[in-house]
């Protein structure tokens, strides 16, 4: 007998069941079906290496009118969740059709989203083909820049599941795993080793921070280079009770909705929940963002609860403490450079403990610059947008981010409205860029620099009131032919009042009007008296539009209004001839004022 033979051949018929196994284990990715039957995970899907990509589709997004051209694609990828388990995600790969101009391959950023619903159509890769995903403005940003740009569901949104929402591990494991999984797309165009940055805003922070933290261990082939990460809810303790009874309280919900379906015996819903409950929680996993944040505003935990159980009560439970402090981020050196940011009066993540976030990075030596914008959670998602991506332009460049790790400022103190009323989008002052056309002359009018406008959008009441600030100014005019420095004063009477609403797509939609009394002060520097309007000029502010455009300078008011009579003054007829009438024209566009660095 051979012996030589029979223990090659014993040798030999592992090492060919192993070639077996690990080419079934990285099979190729297959075109996945039209429709919703996309989202069915096969059986054998977690099998393989996180990243791996499992199938994928040509697709189309809407995301605006002034969104670039790109190329787009559904994907599914396998992932890994906060407890080490093999999962199945889905997302969207998108890439601008013009060629990168650039040097080196087309950089990629990997774009976490924040808060979407717990409903399978709230999906961004659903929302972004039906041209309803609230964060469109952010993505088309990107694209714009020239990036590739890749926007994962996050676990959950597969047929038949529930999103693990606020499962940080989980999150940013899918928003590192996206990455590997689009270079797998046949002609996808993007490198393995392209620049690649993470940037997300809310739950997307939180994703963002996770990923940087977990990359060095979880995704070290992934060439990462800068982290964006804003609305961070780093500690899930004061999170919480910060959202319990508040505007905010529907992502409190969804964040016990999404924890119990990661953790499931520490957070057992079945005996938690009353029926109240049972029924909120069955309604909010067919809900999205907006209809969950309206139904749920200023509910307390323990009007759901068994006993009624209040929030200190159950996080008092050894197993949800832990659970909750396991979201907890800042506790690993995160080793590229971050971006954080958070705004000052963000009424659903506290600003401490973005702070406090802050500063555990820098104890481990991180790169970290932070920045404090001066509004509400969601004016501030949108109104960064510009400076993180100059940041993320100068990391692909490979410029060095500088740190604000050393700042002797002061630390920043919440401005918030106070939790427990109304939905309140403050506008402080913001800066407004205007101009009147007058008819007759065919000229413009521009407004000081320093005209301002403040407003408070009850979003709860529908209700819009605020306030007009117009400093006096000249302006260079000619009146039959003959240049003039014309003085003017526009004084607003009573306030703005109008109407304002937030419909479930994250559509804004306002509607209102401004009366100013319009004085000429002067005529080539010579007073006439009191030449004024006889009765105040309207300027309708209508408004409809995606609600990112209150952060990112895309809130602007046209129109035409009629100029009364000018009286009180020697020359009154001849700046009625010239100045009074119909089809005058209007531009008012008011952004939030600039951030200041911590």
């Amino acid at each position: 007998m051979n012996y030589t033979f029979l223990r090659q051949s014993a040798m030999t018929l592992p090492l060919a069941a192993l070639t077996i196994a690990m080419t079934a284990a990285h099979a190729a990715p297959t075109v996945g079906p039209a429709g919703i039957a996309f989202y069915t995970a096969p059986s054998s899907a977690t099998s393989g290496v996180h990243g791996d990509l499992i199938s994928y589709r040509t697709t189309t997004v809407n995301l605006g009118a002034n969104a670039p051209a790109t190329k787009a694609w559904a994907v599914m990828y396998k992932s890994t969740d906060s407890l080490g388990a093999a999962n199945v995600v889905t997302g969207t790969v998108l890439v601008p059709t013009t060629a990168w101009s650039g040097t080196g391959t087309r950089p990629t950023v990997s774009y976490a989203v924040g808060t979407h619903g717990l409903a399978q159509n709230c999906a961004p890769s659903l929302q972004m083909v039906g041209g309803s995903d609230y964060e469109a403005a952010n993505i088309a940003a990107a694209l714009k820049a020239g990036y590739a740009v890749l926007v994962s569901d996050y676990q959950g949104y597969t047929t038949g599941s529930t999103p693990t929402y606020l499962a940080g591990a989980s999150q940013g494991n899918a928003v590192l795993d996206i990455v590997r999984a689009a270079t797998q797309i046949p002609f996808g165009g993007i490198s393995a080793t392209t620049q690649t940055a993470v940037w997300g805003y809310s739950q997307g922070g939180q994703s963002a921070a996770w990923a940087a933290q977990r990359h060095a261990s979880y995704a070290p082939t992934v060439n990462l280079v800068g982290v964006a990460a804003g609305g961070v809810p780093a500690d899930f303790l004061r999170t919480a009770k910060y959202l319990d009874g508040s505007a905010g309280a529907s992502f409190l919900f969804g964040g016990v909705i999404g924890l119990a379906q990661q953790y499931p015996t520490a957070i057992p819903l079945d005996t938690l929940a009353n029926a109240a409950g049972q029924a909120a929680i069955a309604k909010g996993k067919t809900q999205c963002v907006f209809e969950s944040l309206f139904e749920l505003m200023n509910d307390n935990l323990s009007e759901y609860t068994t006993g009624n159980q209040t929030l200190d009560q159950l996080t008092a439970i050894p197993a949800i403490n832990a659970t909750l402090k396991a979201q907890d981020l800042g506790g690993d050196k995160v080793s590229v450079p971050l971006y954080q940011y958070h705004g000052k009066a963000d009424e659903f993540i506290p600003i401490d403990q973005a702070v406090v976030l802050k500063k555990a990075y820098c104890s481990k030596f991180s790169n970290v610059s932070f920045d404090v914008y001066p509004s509400e959670h969601i004016v501030t998602q949108f109104q960064a947008a510009p400076t993180v991506l100059t940041w993320l332009g100068e990391r692909f460049a490979g410029k060095a981010a500088t740190s604000t790790c050393n700042t002797l400022s002061a630390e920043p103190q919440s401005t918030a409205n106070p939790g427990g009323g109304n939905f309140v989008v403050t506008l402080d002052k913001w800066p407004l860029t205007a101009t009147v056309g007058l008819k007759t002359l065919a000229q413009t009018v521009t407004l000081p620099a320093t005209s301002t406008f403040s407003a408070n959008a009850d979003i709860t009441a529908k209700r819009l009131t605020g306030d007009l600030v117009v400093p006096d100014f000249k302006q260079s005019l000619k009146i039959l032919g003959i240049g003039s420095a014309v003085g003017l004063r526009i004084t607003p009477v009573g306030q703005a009042t109008g109407t304002v609403a937030l419909d479930n797509n994250g559509q804004l939609n306002i509607d209102g009007v401004v009366y100013a009394d319009i004085t000429v002060t002067s005529l080539s520097g010579i007073s006439f008296g009191e030449c004024k309007t006889v009765t105040p000029v309207a300027f309708p502010i209508k408004f409809t539009g995606p609600v990112s455009s209150l952060g990112n300078g895309g809130l602007s008011f046209t129109g035409t209004t009629t100029f009364p009579q000018i009286k009180g003054c020697g020359i009154s007829a001849i700046l009625s001839a010239f100045m009074s009438g119909p089809g005058q024209t209007y531009s008012f566009a008011v952004k939030p004022p600039a951030p200041v660095k911590y």
